[in-house]
């Protein structure tokens, strides 16, 4: 009998109702190794009711109460890290050190979460007339939603819940479907952490479930990580129905290497940050930008390591890079590269024939460098997802700028250069979220807010951090006045001297 997943609702497991199930598989071997339940429109409502409920009296809950559960929770997250790290490369591919990864990253929002009580002090102004005072507080909004990508089934998540119920929500998790197993183990933990019932739900699903959340007028607030056209729609459907929205998209992030850049640094990063999780990740570097004459050295030195990566299952030790998440995808990334010459690329590594013997029917692809991109190209318009990398050349600094400038993208860019003047100048002028100097992938730690720019985000709110705290909860300033003791009205008495 296929394994099920099922959804989490009401601080239980429940078997999915609706009779629609989606393939859960081995990138590795693309073998169908599980199936999850779809969710139907009442599954979905019945999930927002719980949380709804739950709501009434976590949403009244202390403090104290909520950073207790929360610390309890990351001390079983991080017992359980190597699990739900084999749960990540079993459903997803990427190797165990890179899930791993995850599980760290997804540690630092927790640990923001623990310290909640920090970011949700108000503030207050005395006297600002005669005997009045003004306070301003943050409240919690309710019942929030969090819909997530495969490409980090874990760490997005973590992004968002844990921030939303240490501010006194309840929430309603939607994973993705294709490595849904992940979701369900946060749930377990948070269960055995003590939280209560509803406060934190999962259902799985397709289109129905997320246009319901959407649409769902007990759900006031809706996150979001995954494409730039899933994005928009998400913002614009969620926006009409009058939610709060932060609906992080795609990228194309660039990589700009100045003359003076130590070239075997910027080779190492391009190397990593290009080819790092399959090329799966919404901060990959998958444009680099070459200043000057070191184009054509940086290249050589690229290729030289990217053809040093070992591709195979997660599973071993010995593998950097795992397969694609699907086959559908592996082939789709595949046709960028096939068609990179035609559109005057110039192809230094062809990686679309890669296989694993033993593993032939998993969903492989090699390394892809493609040099001397013109910016109509396919391979660079597009966010391709995958392990391919594409070198553009400039003359100059502002032309390697401008160029950046230009694309519609602006998640995360990074420059290498050793002149502290250009890296400033850099910082002030390139047109993205994120931002490194000698660092490719800028993502920031968990104090400080992960979001881009322009088609890479859609709402106002970057996602954890202070932005997260503010967008998981809503401004209220109460204006007092109270009269003085001693203006008590006759035969009342407060045990005010009168004399005073």
């Amino acid at each position: 009998m296929t394994n099920i997943v099922n959804h989490w609702i009401g601080g239980k497991s429940a078997e999915g109702a609706s009779g629609t199930y989606g393939p859960v598989t081995n990138p590795a071997t693309g073998a169908v190794t599980t199936e999850v339940a779809f969710a139907s429109v009442d599954e979905v409502d019945a999930a927002v009711a719980a949380a709804k409920e739950a709501y009434l009296t976590w949403g009244q809950s202390s403090l104290a109460q909520r950073t207790s559960i929360l610390f309890r929770f990351r001390a079983l997250l991080d017992a359980h890290r190597d699990e739900i790290a084999g749960l990540i490369t079993a459903e997803h591919g990427k190797v165990h050190s890179d899930a791993l990864g995850e599980v760290a990253r997804g540690l630092e929002i927790v640990d923001l979460a623990c310290g909640i009580t920090v970011q949700l002090k108000g503030e207050l102004s005395t006297q600002v007339a005669s005997r009045v005072d003004v306070s301003s507080i943050r409240q919690p909004l309710g019942v929030v939603a969090g819909i997530t990508p495969f490409n980090f089934p874990a760490m997005v998540p973590l992004w968002m819940f844990p921030i939303a119920v240490a501010c006194g929500n309840t929430f309603v998790l939607k994973p993705s479907e294709k490595d849904p197993s992940a979701a369900v183990k946060l749930a377990e933990l948070l269960s055995e952490a003590g939280l209560p019932d509803g406060v934190f739900n999962v259902v799985h699903g397709d289109k129905v479930a997320v246009d319901r959340l959407l649409e769902h007028p007990d759900v006031q607030a809706v996150s979001f990580v995954g494409s730039t056209p899933i994005a928009r729609h998400i913002h614009t459907t969620a926006s009409a129905n009058g939610k709060r929205v932060q609906a992080l998209g795609g990228a194309k992030n660039h990589m700009l290497v100045l003359p003076d850049a130590d070239l075997d640094a910027a080779a190492d990063a391009a190397v990593s940050a290009a080819y790092g999780s399959a090329g799966e990740r919404c901060m990959a570097i998958s444009a680099v930008v070459a200043v000057g004459a070191v184009g054509d050295e940086l290249v050589e030195k690229i290729r030289e390591r990217a053809e040093k990566i070992k591709i195979g299952p997660g599973t071993d030790p010995s593998s950097e890079m795992g397969p694609l998440i699907t086959k559908a995808h592996r082939d789709k990334v595949a046709t960028y590269v096939r068609g990179a010459a035609a559109e005057g690329c110039e192809v230094v590594l062809d990686g679309t024939g890669y296989t694993v013997d033993g593993h032939e029917d998993g969903h492989w692809i090699g390394i892809s460098l493609l040099d001397r991109v013109p910016t109509t190209a396919k391979a660079y318009q597009d966010e391709i997802f995958g392990p391919v990398l594409c070198v553009l050349r400039a003359e100059t600094y502002e032309e390697g700028v401008a160029l950046i400038n230009a694309s519609p993208f602006g998640n995360g860019t990074a420059i290498f250069t050793r002149d502290g003047g250009a890296a400033r100048r850099f910082q002030l002028e390139i047109e993205a979220g994120m931002v490194g100097v000698n660092v490719p992938i800028p993502v920031p730690v968990g104090y400080h807010s992960f979001g881009g720019w322009k088609d890479s985000l859609f709402g106002d709110h970057h996602i954890y951090g202070n932005d997260g705290t503010h967008f998981y909860t809503r401004g209220k300033v109460v204006t007092t006045r109270w009269p003085d003791p001693a203006d008590a009205p006759a035969g009342v008495d407060l045990g005010f001297p009168r004399n005073h």
